[in-house]
């Protein structure tokens, strides 16, 4: 267990990815907020394996696509720990659909959480993280892909994508670094949830690596960027997809 004091907020927390990430920084050493939107159960059970593990942790329920309730996590954050240093942008939807076949229901809840909850992260982030501090977003390297019945989600990961390289400007002389991790398929209930076998084990194949990712492929890479190592990398998506793309 490293030792630091700084303090990182990661969305959509509770399992997937965003667990995976929350459970490497912690053992990185960084006081972490683990952020769900309904499952305490999931999430209370991470901050205890966290805390088992030597971590410090708290859980924090937030809909990410509520200005007003990100706002107030940030506002528990620093009455806890004195502020924050780090975000992660991990929250987020993928329901599949045609262009054709896509209703408005859910295409107004993919922008809602992951487009409109992104930003409002990154606006809190750019007014309250400290000096030094480093903001991930979490893309995915269907941008680029653009494979049938994405599409919506994809539109909205290449906001998250745009927003990532105009933030780096916007926060000059701060030295606060603003990046994204763009992943590729990787093994989470998100991923695989509603796929047939024989996609899945087609998509496990798109990689040169010929395997699916692991959470805790992504939670290394964010971890870089979050770590002394990245500080030099600011304003870039890094694509952690084995190839893919």
């Amino acid at each position: 267990m490293n030792e630091t004091k700084k303090v990182a907020i990661v969305t959509g927390a509770s399992r997937g990815i965003g667990a995976a990430i929350a459970s490497r920084l912690a053992a990185d050493g960084f006081t972490v907020v683990v952020n769900y939107a309904g499952n305490v159960a999931e999430a209370e059970r991470l901050v205890a394996s966290i805390e088992t593990a030597g971590g410090r942790a708290i859980p924090a329920q937030a809909d990410v696509s509520d200005g007003a309730a990100v706002a107030r996590m940030f506002d528990a954050a620093q009455a806890a720990f004195g502020g924050v240093d780090v975000i992660i942008n991990n929250a987020g939807i993928m329901k599949l659909s045609s262009i054709a076949d896509t209703e408005d229901a859910l295409f107004d809840s993919h922008i809602a959480i992951n487009l409109k909850g992104s930003f409002n992260m990154l606006r809190e982030a750019a007014k309250r993280l400290r000096e030094g501090g480093r903001i991930i977003n979490l893309s995915s390297s269907v941008v680029g892909l653009y494979q049938p019945n994405y599409a919506v989600y994809a539109a909205t990961k290449a906001g998250v994508e745009a927003m990532t390289h105009v933030l780096s400007k916007e926060l000059r002389s701060r030295d606060i670094t603003v990046n994204a991790v763009a992943p590729g398929p990787t093994a989470t209930a998100l991923f695989l949830d509603g796929k047939p076998q024989a996609v899945i084990d087609q998509l496990a194949k798109l990689s040169p690596l010929e395997r699916l990712g692991q959470p805790e492929d992504i939670a290394s890479a964010v971890a870089f960027l979050a770590g002394p190592d990245g500080a030099w990398i600011n304003g870039q998506v890094l694509r952690a997809n084995g190839g893919v793309i």
